[in-house]
């Protein structure tokens, strides 16, 4: 069994752990880049100044120029016909279309799994991992730390999910989504915190994980596809509850979002 492609490093994670060679500078202005983009610094349509980048990160051309080209590939820039890039911006079409594509790529690697077996450590780890998120909802109320846990072991699941059926390839497309401002597992989360049925809506959340991790141990490929699906859809209806209580302000990269006129 192959081994799939791991999330991208953090920026904290970096600073911790420096790399040597080459990469560590395309690496880490990459990682700051992303941060510009999504805390506003950069705002949606601007060109991206490359010396004005230089000076403020404090690397040369060559990895501004890398982690450019490499930002245009998760989607946050676009080329311009003249050249260079921009800040990409998002309608709330993009945003429901991204959050799409992650439940299909999440049920095709579901069923992958399923069907080709995953290895028992990782569904060890998976099945730790839920008693841990059981542990989070097993509170009458959730509080801000509760859901910052929920959110840590909810993306801890949907990584072992994508480790499970061991292909770099189908892996790397769903990394490459999920990097998306809002179209991650957790991108939505955050808006629940204060609403009345936050706990119940990730009581649901919870249960679909169980079904899916189920379904992979039973080898029910079609069941395991069509839970993970589903199971985006929870996402999709924080989307509509987001944009109808105007709370996507908690949301980072919220700037990037163009809003209807």
């Amino acid at each position: 069994m192959s081994t799939s492609a791991r999330p991208s490093p953090t920026l904290e994670n970096v600073r911790a752990n420096p790399a040597t060679g080459a990469d560590s500078a395309q690496v880490r202005a990459q990682l700051q880049l992303r941060e510009m983009i999504l805390a506003g610094e950069l705002p949606g349509g601007a060109r991206i100044a490359e010396l004005s980048l230089v000076e403020k990160l404090g690397v040369s051309r060559t990895p501004i120029r890398a982690a450019l080209m490499r930002l245009e590939q998760e989607g946050l820039l676009e080329p311009l016909p003249n050249g260079g890039y921009a800040v990409r911006t998002f309608s709330e079409r993009d945003i429901s279309e991204a959050i799409e594509l992650r439940g299909t790529i999440e049920g095709l690697l579901a069923r992958l799994a399923a069907e080709r077996g995953s290895a028992p450590v990782i569904l060890s780890e998976a099945r730790e991992c839920l008693g841990q998120i059981d542990g989070v909802l097993s509170q009458s109320a959730l509080d801000d730390e509760s859901f910052s846990a929920y959110v840590r072991l909810n993306e801890r699941f949907h990584a072992l999910l994508s480790e499970m059926a061991g292909s770099s390839v189908i892996a790397k497309e769903l990394e490459r989504v999920a990097s998306l401002p809002f179209a991650s597992a957790s991108g939505f989360v955050v808006v629940q915190t204060h609403s009345p049925g936050a706990r119940d809506m990730l009581v649901v959340a919870q249960d679909q994980h169980r079904q899916v991790l189920d379904a992979i141990e039973q080898g029910e490929g079609s069941r395991a596809e069509a839970i993970m699906r589903e199971h985006s859809r929870l996402a999709q209806r924080n989307l509509r509850a987001a944009v109808i209580s105007h709370s996507t302000e908690q949301i980072p990269g919220v700037r990037l979002i163009r809003k209807r006129h």
